[in-house]
C-alpha cells in the first residue's frame, strides 16, 4: 500500500521537546476522600455466594472490551452485567479473578502516569482510547480499592493470576479466553452467574423502582411532546429523542433501543428504526425503559391513541389485551410456575379472538399467529435478565419473592393478514408493566402509569389539554 493513502492519526508527530515538556508540571489529582460505593456491601455478599458455590476454584469474570462502532469510533462502553453485579465497576478491560483461596482481586488498567518515559508516559495525552485527556481519568488502584472494596492490581499482572485451571465467563473478552484453556465447567459458571440474579436484594429493588419511576416521567414527557411529534415528518424519532433525553438526565441511558412504533409499525415486535411519521388516527406503541447509572433498567410499554381517544375498534383490541394482562397479573405469587401468567393471558386472548370470529375455537395454539411471543421475562441489569439461567430454575421453574419481571401480552394484527376483518388490520397493541414478586402476591412497580383505556384518555387529556 502507498503510505500516503494511509491517513492514520490526524495528529502531528510528538517532538522530543514536547514529550519532555508534557512529563512535568502536573499537580497530584489522586483522591484520598472516596467512600465505598453504596453497593459495595452487596457485591461482597454476592462474591461470597459465588465462592460458596465453587469452593477451591479459580473463577475469572471480565468486564468486557471496547467495541468499534465505525473506523476509529467506539460504542460507549457498557460493562458486562455479571461483572457489574459482582464488583460495581464499569471500566473496560477489567477482570475479576477469584483465587482458589476465595480471595478476590480486580485487575484494572491504572491511571496513566504523567512522568514515565516513552510511550507509557504519553498515553494520558496521546491515546485516543484510553488517554485521560481524551476519555477522562480512570481511578488509581487506591481509588478503585476505596470505591469497590476489593483488592486491586494492575492489568499487566493478570497473566500471573491465571496459572492453572479456571472457570471463565467466556465470550466477554477474547484476550482472556485465549489465556485460559476451556474448562468443562465454564457453562456452569455462566448459568450460575445468571441464576444468582433471579432474586433481587433490597438495593436492586430500589434501583429498579428508580428506573421505573424515571421511565414513567419519560412517558409523560412523550405525551406532552405529541403535538410537536405529530407535526414532524419523523415523529417516531422525535418521540425517541424526547424519551432519550429523560433517560440521559436521570440515568445512564435508555436500557435498550426504544421501540417507537406508530400504526402498522406496532405489528413489528422490535421496531427500532423509528423513522415513521405519526398519524392522529392511529395508535402509538412505545416500549422504553430508563437504565440507572448503576445499570438497572425498567421495561414498560404503553399503546396510546394519538388523537387522545381510542376509536371503537382500537378500544376493542386494547381492551382485550388489557384483560389478558390483568388475568396474567392476577396469578403472580410465590409458588406459581413462571409460565402460568403467560398461559392465563393467552386463554383470554384466544377466547377473545374466538368471540370476534377470527378463530373457530379457543383451543390449541392458533392464536399465536396474532400474539407471536411470550408475555414476559425477568428484569434487572439486563432487560431480558438472567437469560443464561437453566430452564429448570427459570422458564420451567416457580416464582419466588424478590423476583422482578415484566408482564406484556400483545396483539399484533398484521396489515396484510387476510384472516382478519379489514378494520383490525394494521393494529398493534402491547401493554407492559414491571412487577415485584412479594411474599403474598406481586407489587405493580409501574402503577403510576395508567393502564385502563379510560385512564389513559384522561391522563393524556391532562397532559395535553
Amino acid at each position: 500500500m502507498n503510505d500516503k493513502l494511509n491517513t492514520g492519526s490526524h495528529d502531528l508527530p510528538i517532538s522530543d521537546a514536547l514529550a519532555a515538556f508534557m512529563t512535568g508540571g502536573w499537580d497530584d489529582t489522586s483522591r484520598h476522600d472516596l467512600a465505598p460505593l453504596p453497593l459495595a456491601a452487596y457485591t461482597a455478599k454476592r462474591r461470597a455466594a459465588l465462592v460458596q458455590r465453587f469452593p477451591g476454584e479459580r473463577l475469572v469474570i471480565p468486564s468486557g472490551t471496547l467495541k468499534v462502532r465505525s473506523n476509529d469510533s467506539d460504542h460507549r462502553f457498557r460493562t458486562h452485567s455479571a461483572f457489574a453485579y459482582l464488583t460495581g465497576g464499569q471500566q473496560p478491560d477489567d477482570v475479576l479473578v477469584i483465587a482458589p483461596s476465595g480471595a478476590a482481586t480486580l485487575f484494572t488498567r491504572p491511571r496513566s502516569p504523567r512522568s514515565a518515559e516513552g510511550t507509557a508516559g504519553q498515553e494520558f495525552y496521546r491515546d485516543r482510547r484510553y488517554g485521560e485527556f481524551w476519555v477522562g481519568a480512570r481511578p488509581t488502584l487506591a481509588e478503585a480499592e476505596a470505591l469497590y472494596q476489593i483488592e486491586c492490581a494492575p492489568i499487566g499482572r493478570l497473566p500471573d493470576a491465571l496459572g492453572g485451571p479456571a472457570r471463565v465467563l467466556r465470550g466477554v473478552d477474547a484476550s482472556v479466553d485465549a489465556r485460559v484453556a476451556p474448562h468443562d465447567g465454564d457453562d456452569e459458571l455462566t448459568s450460575f452467574l445468571a441464576e444468582m440474579r433471579l432474586i433481587k436484594d433490597d438495593w436492586e429493588v430500589a434501583q429498579l423502582q428508580h428506573a421505573v419511576d424515571a421511565t414513567g416521567r419519560g412517558f409523560e414527557d412523550v405525551v406532552r411532546a405529541l403535538p410537536q411529534a405529530l407535526a414532524h415528518p419523523r415523529g417516531e424519532r422525535y418521540v425517541e429523542g424526547v424519551f432519550g433525553l429523560r433517560a440521559r438526565l436521570e440515568g445512564n441511558a435508555a436500557g435498550y433501543d426504544s421501540i417507537v412504533a406508530s400504526g402498522a409499525h406496532a405489528c413489528v415486535l422490535h421496531w427500532i428504526r423509528n423513522d415513521g411519521a405519526l398519524n392522529r388516527d392511529e395508535l402509538l406503541l412505545l416500549d422504553a425503559g430508563v437504565e440507572t447509572d448503576e445499570l438497572y433498567t425498567a421495561d414498560i410499554t404503553r399503546t396510546l391513541p394519538l388523537s387522545g381517544r381510542f376509536s371503537p375498534v382500537q378500544r376493542q383490541v386494547y381492551e382485550l389485551v388489557y384483560e389478558a394482562q390483568s388475568a396474567a397479573i392476577a396469578v403472580l405469587r410465590p409458588g406459581a410456575r413462571f409460565r402460568d401468567f403467560h398461559a392465563a393471558a393467552m386463554r383470554v386472548i384466544a377466547e377473545g379472538l374466538r368471540e370476534w370470529g377470527v378463530l373457530d375455537s379457543a383451543e390449541g395454539d392458533l392464536h399465536r399467529r396474532y400474539t407471536l411471543c411470550s408475555s414476559g421475562h425477568m428484569l434487572g441489569l439486563d432487560v431480558h435478565d438472567c437469560a443464561k439461567a437453566r430452564a429448570s430454575v427459570y422458564l420451567d421453574g416457580v416464582l419466588e419473592a424478590g423476583q422482578v419481571l415484566t408482564v406484556e401480552p400483545g396483539l399484533y394484527l398484521q396489515p396484510d393478514d387476510l384472516t382478519l376483518p379489514p378494520e383490525f388490520r394494521g393494529i398493534g397493541v402491547r401493554i407492559e408493566d414491571d412487577l415485584l414478586i412479594t411474599e403474598d402476591g406481586a407489587r405493580l412497580m409501574s402503577a403510576a402509569l395508567p393502564r385502563h383505556p379510560d385512564e389513559i384518555e384522561a391522563w393524556m387529556g391532562d397532559l395535553v389539554p
